[in-house]
């Protein structure tokens, strides 16, 4: 799986639920093993001015098979990020024990360096649980989907910061698409997709079917009759979707198949499903990339290229100078905080997540808010390392 993981580099947890649509209190079998403070990974704190709250969801799609399991519903699995009361609710986990596990037995190196009981209590700041903030009224919906085999809380270090910055934010598990994802009654669901797409290159089936996803938990979310307790916190005039690699790939086949989305981030992911040649109907989108310099020499993606000319609104294409795949997730952070080198991203942590916080916050207070965001106008001395290809 690790070549398999490169290979995707080259061409480019909550509560426990006691049933769909239901949230209960965290399953002691499930929470993450505690760690001594002066070892304890920890995520970077969120720029914004809010307390993060966190509540988990679990929806099932009764209308849909799932396209890896046939024989089985679809399901999802969401973290949901909101603007929370100071000091209410209790420390979210990171992910569950056995999530760990299965992520750093696809991950060998990073295992050398970390336990999986270690990973898994990651010290993040989000409070599960905590109340909404009171009097702010609603809030803009950000969906963020995972690169293929990593879970939704890889992306948890974006999440808490969109969060504070005053967005709802659904982090999605893809059910049979990570490496390992605990959903409810204690079942792991190892990657299916993975021993259907890579022996046959079909991979555009993964970020087809999440556009399906999207469409099926905004109907959740929004919809006359809610699954999320707190639905009232969102704005459905006003929703945004970002992706990592995969995911991606998925925000903008999201875009193609839901006017709902209303403008898209795909960070470092091959379009693997093509945009529409009408394009998104002027919606904006962002492409923003690692650092072309250290894709192997013999590559052939062309897939930004070619898709470029049908991005019909506002659009930036990006790149990191430094950052490898893994840059706009979590795990060069945790990398820093482990001792792992991270040859694949020689972007620090610090910087990489600073730079697709920033970056990415700015696009969404653009296009969403209305709020003006000059560092996407053109380079910035601020920020080196962020070049600008296209606009």
């Amino acid at each position: 799986m690790k070549k398999i993981i490169r290979v995707l580099a080259a061409v480019a947890a909550g509560l426990v639920l006691a049933g769909p649509g239901t949230l209960a209190t965290p399953a002691a079998a499930q929470a993450a093993a505690p760690a001594g403070d002066a070892t304890r990974l920890e995520l970077p704190r969120p720029t914004g001015a809010f307390a993060v709250g966190r509540d988990t969801l679990h929806l099932v799609d009764r209308g849909r098979k799932d396209p890896w399991v046939p024989t089985a519903d679809r399901e999802l699995l969401l973290s949901l990020y909101y603007p929370a009361l100071d000091r209410t609710g209790s420390p979210a986990p990171y992910m569950a024990v056995a999530e760990a596990k299965a992520l750093l037995t696809d991950r060998g190196e990073l295992g050398d360096y970390v336990t999986p009981e270690r990973l898994a209590a990651t010290r993040t700041h989000s409070k599960a649980g905590a109340l909404p903030r009171p009097g702010a009224g609603r809030h803009p919906l950000i969906v963020l989907s995972p690169g293929f085999t990593m879970p939704r809380a890889s992306l948890t270090t974006l999440a808490e910061d969109l969060a504070s910055r005053g967005y709802v934010v659904a982090a999605v598990d893809h059910a049979y698409e990570s490496d390992g994802t605990v959903f409810p009654g204690g079942r792991v669901l190892t990657c299916k997709a993975c021993e259907q797409v890579f022996p046959d290159r079909s991979l555009h089936r993964v970020s087809d079917g999440r556009a399906q996803d999207v469409r099926f938990l905004l109907d959740r979310l929004t919809g006359p009759r809610s699954a999320w307790r707190h639905s009232w916190l969102i704005d459905a005039q006003r929703i945004g979707m970002a992706g990592h690699s995969i995911g991606g790939a998925a925000a903008s086949a999201a875009m193609a198949a839901d006017p709902r989305v209303d403008a898209g981030v795909n960070m470092d992911g091959t379009l693997f499903t093509p945009l529409p040649e009408a394009g998104l109907g002027g919606r904006p989108f962002l492409l923003l990339g690692g650092d072309p310099t250290l894709l192997p020499p013999d590559l052939n993606d062309t897939s930004w290229e070619d898709n470029w000319p049908r991005l019909d609104g506002w659009k930036r294409w990006l790149t990191v100078t430094g950052a490898g795949h893994p840059a706009f997730t979590d795990w060069p952070v945790l990398g820093d905080g482990a001792g792992y080198p991270h040859p694949e991203t020689p972007l620090s942590g610090t910087r990489s997540q600073q730079i697709t916080r920033a970056y990415v916050g700015a696009f969404f207070d653009l296009h969403l808010r209305g709020t003006p965001a000059p560092r996407l106008d053109g380079p910035t001395p601020a920020d080196p390392e962020v070049v600008f290809h296209r606009s």
